[in-house]
């Protein structure tokens, strides 16, 4: 390979797991990380908004996800975020309810609804309170029991994985989109040397061979960098801001219990002097 190419830029994660011609990817990529949750593996999907080579190249790939839907009707989600930010969770949710709810047409009642799936690689960390690097969201009450088996949401968490010896296809792909940047064609080491791998190596080896498209991934990933330069510095905005505003909060509530301390010394104060006064007007006048 001429060029590193990171998996997890958006436009080639797409023609990874979005184009026809890997439509075994896919389907591979599929049974592995849902592996656990399956009844039967996934034996066809159908690509829904499949990765447009062209739409790439003109700088004009705006959607980035992959949607396909299986045979049983099944819908799949697959979406790689690389910067958190506040309202992600929210994002998550909302485009799995957007995929789910648009199942029914005029006409059609709740019976036609399939499960929908949605699938989120992250590379960083969303879930700060524990070292899992898998989550599976599923709709249950508080004592596990499940209203429903139309929704689950995983999130892979890149960054807290840190397997070094691959046990299995789930792990080969998270440690792939997490250190695919490193990986050459030339010389790749033993946990890489799969058919599905080696496919989608060469996936790379294309964006990095053919000047057109290795210019346009660059165009792609600095435009990356921007987004996250411009999230960044939002977010050190917000940060300051939001220190300010507990710094300015604090002054207040100091101000404020110190009026309110002078008030209570005042009616103190003030109850003393007619309590002295209730006393001298109770003693008795000698004489």
């Amino acid at each position: 390979m001429k060029h590193p190419i990171d998996p997890k830029i958006d436009c080639v994660f797409k023609a990874l797991l979005g184009a026809e011609n890997n439509l075994n990817l896919l389907l591979h990529f599929l049974n592995a990380i849902l592996d656990s949750d399956l009844a039967a593996p996934i034996d066809q999907v159908e690509i829904l908004n499949p990765y447009n080579d062209k739409e790439f190249l003109d700088g004009k790939l705006s959607i980035v996800d992959v949607k396909a839907r299986d045979t049983a009707g099944h819908l799949y989600q697959i979406e790689i975020q690389l910067l958190n930010f506040a309202n992600l969770p929210a994002r998550i949710l909302y485009t799995w309810a957007d995929i789910y709810s648009k199942q029914l047409q005029n006409g059609q009642d709740y019976r036609q609804l399939r499960p929908t799936y949605a699938i989120w690689l992250l590379a960083e960390n969303l879930i700060k309170a524990d070292t899992d690097y898998i989550h599976t969201f599923k709709i249950r009450d508080n004592k596990g029991r499940c209203l429903s088996q139309h929704c689950g949401i995983w999130l892979l968490e890149l960054e807290k994985f840190n397997a070094q010896q691959i046990e299995n296809e789930q792990q080969r792909w998270l440690r792939f989109f997490k250190t695919g940047d490193q990986l050459n064609d030339e010389g790749l080491p033993d946990w890489m040397t799969t058919t599905e791998m080696r496919q989608a190596m060469s996936t790379l080896s294309q964006f990095s061979d053919k000047e057109k498209d290795y210019h346009a991934y660059q165009a792609r990933q600095n435009y990356l960098r921007q987004q996250r330069t411009i999230q960044g510095e939002r977010d050190e905005f917000k940060q300051k801001w939001d220190a300010e505003r507990k710094e300015k909060e604090a002054e207040r509530k100091e101000k404020e219990a110190e009026r309110r301390a002078k008030e209570d010394a005042l009616a103190e104060i003030e109850r003393l002097k007619a309590l002295l006064e209730n006393n001298n007007r109770d003693k008795p006048i000698s004489g």
